[in-house]
């Protein structure tokens, strides 16, 4: 495998996942992991995230010296390029200018790191420190205009460092780079497949549960319903899905939900009604933190209350995943100074939202995976398109598309709008152009006109993005028609609003809920 020391990068799980698409397993652990610690792991190479910090920076975060002695290949990114740099001698200042986004790489030195990236590629870049001073022994392989030093190589000792970010898909030689190191320098086989991790999970999931039952949070999604068959093959009855409505989901989605899984996979659920006390919770809320964290609690206190009815269950099943994960978490902190070298974004349900008190062991064999790998083990375990294929959508529901309170009134009228916009991009075939395409509720009005009356009503957002992973967006280049088809349906066909407008922001610097 390769591992990759997390700095406090958004995107460390993104270098993890593009190294999976070369099928090698890789992870992403701490920064603070000694020399002696990595070797006990036996990677074939070692990535070095970027990170928010400057490496001159008093609270700096800072890996083992001892890593560059181990022998092993190291490619370090970014902040972890300015690392190996300053700890092997070299230097890095402040920048002049700062270099953010698109660059095009001039090569210098066409080997090893850069065999097969072509001349004049595109990189991302995103950063306003630089080296200037390289240690002993390195040389420059390319430059960009305002970076010298954009990447750099010690060859007999196998250390290599970009300025950019090969990881994301502006790179657009990010992935040759990337599959250079894998292959030719790390000297890595192509072991990483869904068969494998199949065989993997199965095993674990059955030393892990034992004889003992699991309760499965099935929400109908690709993640859950992967998971509702994945562990249904590994532990089969002792598995009880429940599905608690909690009266969030889409217009229709509960009564399908089950009866999909009842009639045509033979799987039991129990569905269990929930609606009113959901809605209780959240009376009054307004800040998207809490209405997660309430959300979250409430499920547990349900499945709990279910579970020694149906009971009973020392294991609790969720379809977790790396994204998850990464936006929930306050990672990397300084056991020393305090400092936190990653950003929470938000919390998940499933993740932050979970009480300290839970009664419930958790099994998360999906909490590795990115949504493209769970798409291709759901498909390799036979899910049916309409559930590998689903929109992604959040385990909070519409309660986070409606900004602010969540109400009956507000809830029935964003549901009917959601369910126009999926209606009109079914019928013009168009789903599965979109990575997901969805309304949000905003909780101020504007005045409008119908009929020659005053109206003033609220305003309903399109949300259309295309992704990969749901780490970065991008908004979607919807033709007009289609918009102008949903507006129309929306206005007149929703009591209760009179305005629709399109988002054109990317993730980011936004994200894709609004919440």
């Amino acid at each position: 495998m390769i591992v990759i020391l997390d700095f406090g990068s958004q995107y460390s799980e993104l270098i993890a996942r593009r190294i999976r698409e070369t099928q090698v397993y890789s992870e992403v652990i701490s920064y603070r992991t000694t020399a002696e610690k990595l070797v006990t792991l036996n990677p074939k190479g070692i990535i070095l995230s970027g990170g928010p910090n400057s490496v001159y920076d008093q609270v700096a975060p800072h890996c083992d010296p001892e890593i560059w002695q181990l022998g092993i290949p190291i490619l370090g990114v970014c902040y972890g390029m300015q690392l190996m740099v300053q700890q092997l001698g070299g230097e890095v200042q402040r920048a002049q200018l700062a270099e953010y986004g698109k660059a095009s790489l001039s090569i210098d030195n066409p080997t090893d790191l850069l065999t097969n990236v072509e001349e004049g590629t595109i990189m991302w870049m995103s950063h306003g420190d630089a080296v200037t001073k390289m240690p002993s022994g390195f040389e420059v392989l390319a430059h960009t205009d305002n970076t010298p030093c954009a990447a750099i190589a010690h060859h007999e000792k196998k250390l290599y460092g970009t300025q950019f970010h090969p990881e994301v898909v502006h790179s657009l030689g990010g992935q040759a780079l990337i599959r250079n190191f894998v292959y030719h320098i790390c000297k890595c086989e192509p072991t990483w497949t869904t068969e494998a991790f199949v065989e993997e999970a199965i095993r674990e999931i059955r030393a892990k549960v034992g004889d003992k039952r699991v309760l499965l949070a099935l929400s109908g999604g690709v993640d859950s319903s992967t998971l509702a068959f994945l562990l249904h093959r590994a532990i089969g009855d002792k598995l009880t899905c429940m599905f608690i409505d909690q009266g969030f989901m889409r217009k229709y989605e509960p009564e399908n939900l089950v009866k999909i899984f009842q009639e045509s996979f033979h799987i039991s659920v129990e569905y269990v009604n929930a609606r009113e006390r959901f809605l209780a919770k959240l009376k009054g809320v307004t800040d998207p933190e809490q209405k997660r964290k309430l959300i979250g609690h409430e499920f547990i206190q349900v499945f709990e209350e279910e579970s020694k009815r149906l009971g009973p269950f020392d294991y609790l099943a969720q379809g977790t995943l790396y994204p998850d994960v990464i936006e929930s978490a306050d990672t990397n902190v300084d056991p020393k100074t305090g400092e936190r070298v990653a950003v929470k974004i938000k919390s998940h349900h499933n993740v932050g939202g979970l009480p300290k008190d839970l009664r419930f062991k958790l099994v998360e064999p999906l909490r590795k995976l990115f949504k493209d790998e769970v798409r291709k083990l759901a498909r390799s375990i036979g899910l049916p398109e309409e559930i590998v294929r689903r929109h992604p959508f959040p385990g909070p529901g519409l309660a986070i598309r409606i900004l602010g309170e969540v109400t009956d009134k507000r809830l029935k009228i964003l549901r009917d709008a959601d369910f126009v916009v999926r209606d009109e991009i079914k019928q013009q075939g168009m789903y599965h152009d979109f990575w997901q395409a969805f309304a949000v509720l905003l909780p101020i009005r504007s005045v409008g006109v119908m009929g020659d009356q005053r109206t003033y009503a609220y305003p309903i957002v399109l949300r259309f993005v295309s992704s990969e992973d749901g780490m970065t967006a991008d908004w979607s280049r919807v033709p007009y028609d289609l918009l102008e088809s949903i507006s129309n349906r929306i206005v007149n066909e929703v009591k209760g609003v009179n305005r629709v407008v399109y988002d054109i922001t990317s993730k980011p610097p936004g994200t894709i809920e609004w919440e």
